[in-house]
């Protein structure tokens, strides 16, 4: 390592060879923890990095690239006297320099908090805000990774989010994410988690709402559905669920603006399509119906109108938070009323309850007491049924568990009680 940095010192006329061969043995961990500590290093790469030859420019900047992938926070920050320069070459002469200096930047940040400390009175948030508007993709998209790593460092709600927000940064992330299908795939992605660590991070949401993000996303998840069937591109399960997150998230804070029954013909087609490659997708798209039927009669009614009930309930099998979810979701329609629960059960709906009652699983147990709670509340003909089927003996076992056994003696009454009638 001495030898090379010596190489890189004299000037000969092999010095950007010396540089090359650096940057290769900079891709060893031991190798960048040796390289810190001699005395001078960051500051001879400092001198190269900034130096007026192009291509000696572009070599140490690949050397402090291979520098940045360090998982020591001491070799992050050994290299805080180059952030300021990081920042500076970002309106650079090429896009291969750009970039390098961007996922340089992304990768300090990540370490070290002293890094992220600095860059901030840089001014790192107006430069990313510059650069978000380059019309090169590579570039773009490495916007979106340093963003990404910001929005994901501990302090980020209280000194980060707030510097985004005041930005012109979310207007561009929202235009760049419902693009995705027809500009870059990469820079969407990166920018829908951009989107989701903000929304997930921050109490209000106004500045997103304001720029009519759960509309956009809306339509964004219409397109998306309609692409799967066709000709997915490779990858869009990565951009689907952040943005399902997102629009999930939002419609949390908000209530529910949207009144279009399409956006639950879109979210079963995603589940459809991504069943059996990617099952953790299957969690996220029912959050998200769980946001949009709670408390809203419409969806409620377009899902029962649209007769999604039988893809719903096969989602019941698939894992112990999709079983909650589902069984949470079957509880806000039967919220409703008399004439929903009366739709749920023309399924059967009590067959596929049974089961679920006999699992060591407490929170689906407990939402399937509430789901039952409701449908004998609507219904007292269908308690008689339960226990026709062997309900009681399902309810029975749970008379002893503290944290369920009122409920369960709730419905046994309840039963008992349709029975005498």
């Amino acid at each position: 390592v001495l030898e090379l940095l010596r190489g890189v010192q004299r000037g000969s006329e092999d010095r950007k060879g010396s540089l090359g061969r650096l940057r290769l043995a900079l891709q060893n961990e031991e190798t960048q923890q040796k390289f810190v500590r001699l005395d001078g290093s960051i500051r001879v790469l400092t001198g190269l990095f900034t130096s007026s030859l192009a291509d000696m420019q572009l070599e140490a900047a690949r050397c402090l690239h291979e520098l940045s992938h360090s998982s020591d926070p001491t070799v992050a920050e050994a290299c805080l006297p180059v952030t300021s320069y990081l920042l500076t070459y970002l309106a650079g002469h090429s896009v291969e320099f750009t970039e390098l200096c961007l996922y340089t930047l992304g990768n300090l940040v990540v370490e070290s908090e002293a890094v992220r400390k600095q860059l901030l009175p840089q001014g790192i948030i107006p430069v990313l805000a510059s650069c978000i508007q380059s019309p090169h993709e590579a570039v773009v998209e490495g916007v979106g990774y340093v963003l990404s790593q910001l929005l994901q460092a501990k302090e980020s709600p209280m000194e980060i989010i707030p510097l985004v927000l005041d930005s012109v940064l979310p207007q561009h992330m929202l235009r760049l994410v419902c693009s995705g299908l027809k500009a870059g795939m990469g820079a969407a992605v990166e920018f829908a988690w951009c989107l989701h660590y903000i929304v997930c991070r921050h109490k209000s949401n106004a500045v997103l709402l304001a720029l009519g993000a759960v509309p956009a996303l809306t339509s964004l998840l219409l397109d998306l559905a309609s692409e799967i069937p066709q000709d997915a591109p490779e990858g869009l399960e990565l951009l689907v669920c952040p943005v399902l997150r997102c629009l999930s998230n939002l419609l949390a804070e908000t209530g529910c603006p949207v009144q279009d029954e399409r956006l639950l013909i879109a979210l079963f087609l995603i589940l459809q399509s991504f069943l059996q490659q990617h099952p953790f997708l299957i969690q996220e798209c029912l959050w998200l119906l769980n946001n949009l039927t709670a408390d809203n009669p419409f969806f409620c009614s377009a899902l029962l109108s649209l007769d999604l009930l039988p893809a719903l309930l096969q989602l019941l099998p698939c894992s112990q938070m999709a079983r909650v979810l589902v069984l949470t979701v079957l509880c806000n329609i039967a919220e409703k009323g008399l004439f929903q629960c009366q739709q749920l059960l023309h399924q059967p709906i009590l067959p596929l309850l049974l089961p679920i009652l006999t699992l060591p699983d407490s929170e689906a147990v407990g939402q399937c007491l509430e789901l039952l709670h409701l449908l004998f509340l609507h219904c007292p003909e269908a308690a008689a049924d339960f226990t026709r089927q062997g309900g009681q003996q399902a309810l029975e076992q749970h008379r002893s568990s503290p944290e369920l056994q009122e409920r369960a003696q709730a419905l046994l009454d309840m039963a008992r009680q349709s029975q005498g009638a």
